[in-house]
């Protein structure tokens, strides 16, 4: 029982069937193993990266989209591998991906068993290595919007784009839980909260891979990301130690994928890192008592880049490559990520064939890839989705209401929105880079030439296109170059929309050694402040980096975690006003640069060591910026409660209306907590356990019945069980705070 909650053959034709009689037995995947060679499963279990399998022009330079036929057939026919991911530093257009998967489905016809090739790659938002496709706001993005439906709406339309592409297999969605802002891959994430996190990534994988355990020709196999508690480094800093007692580690870093694997996912890819001392990739605790015991998973467990190699060459808890590889397949690893070499495949049949690794290791492992390949139709052929549904005007739309709902307006001196035309400034005005972010036409989506597609307007060019006037200041970041007003000695009576924030950046090229931006931005803001301008500042971030210094100079500040390529639209037509922004953030945005505690902190945690028995000496320590679930709105609204039941045996009923009193529709997100007031371990001062979210008209009102199982107040407890303790409890409706009991 668990112990977590919540949660090819011929050229002329595009895909080819690989299908054979004997795959339509009752047990299609044994009568198959059946029949083959150990070379063939140690190749099975290996996966490769395009690079290496691409054509090169006569300076030996890898030409991007187009694949080696005498490479891949020694790849595929001569070591039987089984998997390819990804792209070589550029996007693909379709037709470069049609080509590309017709060549390696002719050659896989080749195989002894014409074993279809699973084709990988990183569709974070979006197919982001297809030219033209449909880009929506990063998961941190998607978060903000609160909003389940809309994450299973953009995961069923990338799951079409991608399979258009012809790519059944997405490295996605991330569900690790970001409780550190310094961590690199922070804005990959469903935010802080393991709660909402878990709803979000449930919903997006069923949107991605649909709800039957066949897969069809609209939807793909997602892979979650990091299993586990990758995102727990001590340091801060990408791919480094975690320091994770038991019980939180299932407390926070367990739920969100135990819940995408009760929907059904079908691949996971593993944590590069270690824990308490042992690289994942070595822990047969994680990857098979609890993935496999626990967590009762099926699938496909793949590593991420080369994590096998890092056993002994970073982490060096192996003596030499071979002894790598047993420890990763004898702890649960069915995939290797070699990516570029084939030493893998064969190291692996001599472990075997010395004793080393059981057959009965490698036979469950290309058990469930075998079964994964049949579960995604690739032995009946790769079918694609209608062409017409590739960045079609739906999925324009969805991208973009995506991303109006990503915006958390942080900030309003009743100044928003705007009156009339501003002059607009800032480093990440005038690029899409800074609203995409990493994972964008390139791994670091930094690439001008691919990233700034021309199809979408940036903040800048949305903004002109109502009115406003556009200063550069450059597009670095760390440079602060006022040209035209901007440069006059008054701004008086001038009102300045300020673009400030990160760049792309994605794993450890994301490492900072501290929360603050550069200082010409903060030099930036100031200077146009003092100058006596109305300040209008639009962070677009991956991250809450430290603004408490400068914060004091917006009269007006709206948040955009990375809302992708609609980001520039959205966000004009937030300040103008053309609808009302409804953002709550995902976590908590701290105020000083090392206070990074979370919302669902401790009692202790919230005040000074030198508080005293009452509390009421010294300086609190919680002084948030801005608080999670923090979201303003340019109208009013009006929420109140009340309990059916005080008393939960099964379940908490709680009637919520939500109201909105002010002059302008929009949407509204109420996040619903509960306080356990005594418990067997220390409780925190409020958990999330539900949200009610409406979309109104002024003077509408809207009564929603929230039914909260009992199961939702549970904890993880000194056995490192999870239980429902009975007791006094206290509910958190907007302002208002219920008694119930807990039997």
């Amino acid at each position: 029982m668990r112990n977590v909650l919540f949660l090819a053959a011929s050229l002329s034709i595009v895909w080819t069937s690989c299908s054979s009689p004997e795959a339509q037995s009752d047990d299609a995947v044994g009568d198959l193993m059946s029949k083959m060679s150990l070379d063939e499963k140690v190749g099975e279990m290996t996966q490769l990266t395009i690079w290496p399998l691409l054509e090169a022009d006569d300076d030996g330079l890898l030409m991007p989209q187009r694949g080696d036929s005498t490479k891949l057939y020694d790849a595929l026919v001569n070591h039987h591998v089984g998997s390819i991911l990804n792209v070589e530093a550029h996007d693909y257009t379709v037709d470069q991906w049609t080509e590309l998967h017709k060549l390696i489905a002719s050659i896989s016809s080749l195989k002894p068993n014409k074993i279809p090739v699973l084709y990988g790659i990183d569709a974070i938002h979006g197919i982001n290595y297809t030219k033209g496709a449909t880009l929506y706001p990063q998961q941190i993005g998607q978060a903000a919007a609160w909003d389940t439906v809309m994450a299973k709406t953009i995961g069923e339309q990338t799951a079409i784009e991608t399979r258009i592409s012809g790519i059944p297999w997405a490295f996605s969605p991330v569900l690790d839980v970001a409780r550190d802002p310094r961590w690199p891959r922070f804005w990959e994430t469903y935010g802080e909260s393991t709660v909402l996190a878990s709803w979000m990534g449930a919903s997006y994988t069923r949107g991605m891979q649909g709800t039957d355990a066949k897969i069809d020709d609209n939807h793909i196999a997602v892979s979650l990301k990091h299993f586990l508690g990758y995102s727990a480094s001590v340091t801060g800093k990408d791919r480094t130690q975690a320091w994770i007692a038991e019980r939180q580690l299932r407390r926070y870093y367990l739920p969100t994928f135990a819940a995408a694997i009760d929907a059904g996912a079908k691949t996971v890819m593993i944590n590069s890192g270690d824990i308490n001392g042992i690289p994942v990739h070595a822990s047969k605790e994680i990857l098979t008592d609890i993935l496999r015991g626990e967590l009762g998973f099926e699938g496909i467990a793949v590593t991420d880049w080369a994590d096998i190699h890092y056993l002994f060459n970073r982490h060096r808890v192996a003596k030499d490559y071979k002894d790598a590889v047993a420890m990763a397949i004898n702890a649960g690893i069915d995939m290797s990520m070699v990516p570029d070499d084939l030493d893998f495949p064969r190291l692996l049949k001599e472990c075997v064939e010395e004793g080393l690794v059981p057959m009965s290791r490698i036979n469950e492992s290309v058990r469930r890839i075998l079964q994964v390949k049949m579960d995604l139709g690739l032995f009946e052929g790769n079918v694609r989705p209608d062409l017409a549904l590739f960045n079609c005007d739906e999925h324009k739309a969805t991208a973009l209401k995506a991303a109006q709902n990503s915006l958390v307006l942080l900030k309003n001196k009743n100044v928003l929105p705007l009156k009339k035309a501003p002059l607009v400034t800032g480093p990440t005005a005038n690029s899409l880079i800074p609203l995409n972010g990493a994972w964008s036409h390139s791994w670091q989506g930094d690439n001008p030439g691919l990233a700034n597609t021309g199809k979408v307007p940036t903040i800048a060019e949305a903004m002109e296109a109502r009115g406003a006037t556009y200063y550069t200041s450059g597009e670095d970041i760390n440079v602060w170059e006022p040209t035209g007003r901007l440069r006059t000695a008054s701004l008086k009576g001038e009102t300045v929309v300020v673009a400030f924030g990160e760049w792309s950046y994605c794993e450890g090229v994301g490492d900072i050694e501290d929360m603050f931006l550069p200082a010409a931005q903060y030099e930036m803001i100031k200077d146009i402040k003092e100058r006596g301008a109305t300040v209008v500042g639009v962070m677009t971030a991956g991250r809450p980096r430290n603004i408490r210094d400068v914060e004091q100079y917006f009269d007006a500040l709206l948040y955009a975690p990375l809302p992708g390529d609609f980001g520039g639209e959205a966000i004009a037509g937030a300040l103008f006003g053309e609808f009302n922004p409804s953002g709550k953030l995902p976590f908590t945005f701290p105020r000083q640069p090392s206070a990074h505690i979370t919302f669902d902190h401790r009692v202790a945690d919230a005040m000074s060591v030198a508080a005293g028995p009452s509390g009421d000496k010294g300086t609190a320590s919680f002084g948030p910026q801005f608080e999670f679930g923090h979201g303003l709105s340019y109208t009013s609204w009006t929420v109140t409660s009340a309990l059916v039941n005080a008393e939960v045996n099964e379940e908490l009923v709680v009637n919520i209306t939500i109201s909105n009193t002010g002059s302008m529709s929009g949407k509204h997100t109420v996040p619903v907590y509960y306080e356990d007031l005594v418990a067997s371990i220390v409780p925190s001062v409020k958990n999330l356990c539900a949200f009610a979210q409406v979309d109104l008209v002024p003077g509408e009102q809207s009564v929603i019945e929230l039914r909260i199982p009992r199961e939702r107040f549970a904890l993880v407890d000194a056995s490192n069980k999870w239980v429902v303790e009975e007791g006094d409890m206290k509910l958190m409706v907007g302002e208002e705070v219920h008694d119930f009991v807990i039997n």
